[in-house]
Order: structure tokens, then C-alpha cells, then sequence
């Protein structure tokens, strides 16, 4: 077991995976991981639908996603065929569900390091999701009446590593007296 300050150093996106399924226990660790997060006010308006990788519905999406950016084919999925995707989506008048639902999804990336499993936090769907076709995403993936997509997450077995990405303190900290 590492820690969570070495699991914050050793995450990185995953952009391949293994065509292992996660069993129901990573699932539901993960899922706790999003679920025990705080939010604001303590209103735990999250709601978390998970998805097989192969979901008629996700191929629909990435068809949508890839009509609305102009691109053809894309090479990989927007999930990188991960076996398992998680859609946050929050309650759409609480202005505080876009901060909470990344705080959500932070602690679930967290969570699959930590059990050894790759992730990747996926925005690139907002438009698709919130398009023409929002409301059949919506009830394709469960996400209750009054909520909207905020972020989601795509998780499975590494199939492909890849270093954390560098950052540059000194230009990125500013220390205020």
C-alpha cells in the first residue's frame, strides 16, 4: 500500500488497457474513493454511473464527440477501450457541483493507483454531452432528472505506462506574505 502523497507523485493518464475486467470489489473501491469526497456544503449531489467499456451507448458518443470536433476516425476511443468508464454528473443549479465533481474524480484516480490500475480523467465529451443529444446520453446513462455531465473517468488495467508529467515550480508557486 503507498501513500497518498506517492500515489499523487506515480499517477499519470493511461491511455491503453488490458481487456481485463475489473472485478466488483476495484469498482466499488474506486466508486467509495468518489463517493467519500467532500462536497460543498456537504450536499453530496454526485452521481456516479458506470459504464462497461463496450456500452452500445459510449460508441454513440464517441461518434457524437468525433461529428462535433470534425474528425473522421479517431484512432482510439475517448476512453482508450478502458473495460470500465465512470460519468460524474452533478446537480445543474448547485454552482459548486463542477468543483466538487473534480474533487470526486481526483480521489477515484487516486484510488486506482493506489490498487494498481490505470486511469484516465476524460472532459473531452462536454460538448457531445451537453449537445443536441443530451437527453439521450442522459437517460442512456442514468444520470437523474436535473443533473448534467461534469467529468468522467476511465479505468481499467495498464496496458501501456507512461512518466508523470513534469511541472515547473518555481513559475507555478508564488509564496505570498
Amino acid at each position: 500500500m503507498s501513500s497518498v502523497l506517492e500515489a499523487v507523485e506515480k499517477r499519470s493518464s493511461t491511455r491503453g488497457y488490458t481487456g481485463e475486467a475489473l472485478t466488483g470489489e476495484e469498482i466499488h473501491k474506486i466508486l467509495l474513493a468518489g463517493l467519500q469526497s467532500p462536497t460543498a456544503a456537504n450536499k453530496q449531489e454526485i452521481h456516479f454511473s458506470v459504464l462497461n467499456g463496450d456500452a452500445p451507448i459510449l460508441k454513440e458518443l464517441e461518434e457524437e464527440k468525433n461529428r462535433l470536433r470534425g474528425i473522421e476516425k479517431a484512432e482510439h476511443n475517448f476512453y482508450y477501450e478502458a473495460p470500465t468508464l465512470i460519468v460524474l454528473s452533478a446537480d445543474k443549479e448547485f454552482k459548486w457541483s463542477p468543483l466538487d465533481a473534480g474533487i470526486a474524480v481526483q480521489s477515484m484516480a487516486l484510488a486506482a493507483e493506489e490498487l494498481g490500475l490505470g486511469s484516465l480523467i476524460i472532459g473531452c465529451i462536454l460538448d457531445a454531452m451537453r449537445g443536441e443529444k443530451r437527453e439521450y446520453f442522459e437517460k442512456g446513462m442514468g444520470i437523474p432528472e436535473g443533473y448534467e455531465y461534469e467529468i468522467a473517468i476511465a479505468v481499467g488495467h495498464k496496458a501501456v505506462t507512461k512518466e508523470p508529467h513534469t511541472f515547473q515550480e518555481e513559475r507555478q508557486v508564488t509564496f505570498c506574505s
